[in-house]
């Protein structure tokens, strides 16, 4: 990483807030060089519109250590093939959102970029346009080719500052009907070991405190409830703890977010994606961080999604964006180190 860290930013549907966010973002006074991809022209037609002064130029990869100025930034280019109107999705736009993600990934792999920060696209959009696509997530799993796991961190009001939630997903978008077959002993495995990994070396924990959630109603009650705890999770769990994981559970998920129960631990593992996002973002929306553990380079993003309905009327919040900047360049400061 050179003295001056380079983030990349992809803007995201540009229909959203994420051009606004963009915006917001360049206007803070960050230690990084910031490289916006996306669609210069759609950039300044925000930037006039919020009434915010924008020194856009170019990226150009050969010049490095630019000095960060508030309002200035880089643009590499991805122009959007359709008009863009403020909550409109269109999507014609779609496979230059997903040129801008390709182009982050590639730049990280290539040594462009210190670090992405993602801004929220439309899955639904993405995928009417014929695309397959689940998430920013296994994308970037799938572009490089490596087993990933989704974490989400944010500010606790019951712990310390330095301290906060932390809530890792054993899987990320399924339906419902589909979670109970995802849950295997290997996949657990994996995850957990990533989990407990990333935790000691982006997060600097030297021997991270891990609550494992069941994946059913008290965590099976005794089988009562289902087995799964019985014959996948819990023995995971002993195989894992007796490899140095400090793990505790499979815990019932009705009580394991109560304070004293989050003072005991770093960070949950749940088993699906609303066990456990709506306690994080219920304590810590609009300032939580997405982490996306595995990768080979830093890649974070927002809490948050499109919010069509705010797009074009300069009211987006930056809470979470200024939140996964400063994250993101923590931990590309911690791997470098």
């Amino acid at each position: 990483m050179s003295a001056t860290p380079r983030l990349a930013v992809t803007i995201g549907e540009p229909a959203g807030i994420g051009p606004e966010l963009m915006i917001r973002l360049a206007e803070q006074s960050l230690p990084a060089e910031l490289v916006a991809i996306g669609d210069p022209q759609l950039l300044q037609r925000e930037a006039a519109r919020l009434g915010v002064p924008l020194s856009l130029t170019l990226f150009n990869a050969g010049v490095a250590d630019q000095a960060p100025v508030p309002g200035r930034i880089a643009c590499l280019p991805v122009p959007l093939p359709a008009p863009v109107l403020a909550g409109q999705l269109d999507p014609a736009n779609a496979p230059a959102v997903l040129q801008t993600l390709a182009l982050a990934a590639d730049g990280c792999r290539d040594g462009l970029f210190d670090a992405v920060l993602t801004l929220p696209v439309h899955k639904g959009v993405i995928n009417q346009a014929g695309i397959a696509f689940t998430g920013h997530t296994e994308f970037f799993a799938d572009r490089a080719g490596a087993q990933v796991l989704m974490l989400l961190a944010g500010a606790d009001p019951a712990l310390a500052p330095e301290a906060g939630i932390r809530v890792a997903l054993a899987s990320t978008h399924l339906p419902l009907r589909a979670v109970a077959d995802a849950i295997n002993a290997d996949t657990l495995t994996a995850s957990l070991r990533l989990l407990d990994a990333g935790l000691r070396g982006d997060f600097g924990l030297a021997r991270p405190r891990i609550a494992v959630l069941g994946l059913n109603p008290h965590a099976g009650e005794s089988g009562h409830l289902g087995r799964e705890e019985i014959e996948v999770i819990a023995p995971a769990l002993a195989r894992l703890r007796q490899e140095g994981l400090d793990l505790t559970g499979p815990l019932s998920a009705d009580t394991a977010f109560v304070p004293d129960q989050r003072r005991r631990f770093d960070a949950y593992f749940a088993m699906y994606h609303d066990q456990g996002l709506p306690v994080l973002k219920t304590l810590a929306f609009g300032a939580a961080v997405n982490i996306t553990l595995g990768l080979p380079f830093v890649r974070t993003s927002v809490d948050h999604g499109v919010a069509l309905d705010l797009a074009g009327q300069g009211r987006a919040d930056a809470g979470s964006v200024r939140a996964a900047a400063a994250l993101a360049l923590a931990i590309a400061r911690r791997r470098q180190a």
